[in-house]
């Protein structure tokens, strides 16, 4: 999970929501880890005619203004990589209003 560009922290967790690594600045944060397993459940039940009833999420992005965190589940467990949004301001690319 190191070896992720730009990553600053991770989570693997169980489905139930224990910590089973962690790193970064997101080590034995449990707090996140929490937050982490309601918003799945919650995704999982907005419509359920829209979705199959099999049909569980595949991966959630959450952007902020400096960084973003990835979720995706493998093999029974979840995985959590905050990640930080490289601005390439330097190149000339910013426009000033």
């Amino acid at each position: 999970m190191e070896k992720i560009p730009d990553q600053i922290g991770y989570l693997i967790l169980t489905e139930d929501g224990a910590v089973l690594e962690s790193g970064g600045e997101l080590e034995n944060d449990e707090r996140i880890a929490t937050i982490i397993i309601d918003l799945i459940s919650l995704s999982n039940t907005v419509d359920p005619l829209a979705f199959g009833p099999n049909e569980n999420f595949k991966k959630i992005s959450i952007t902020y203004d400096d960084h973003w965190y990835v979720i995706c589940m493998s093999n029974k467990k979840i995985y959590v990589i905050k990640r930080l949004i490289q601005n390439n301001t330097g190149e000339g690319n910013a426009i000033a209003v």
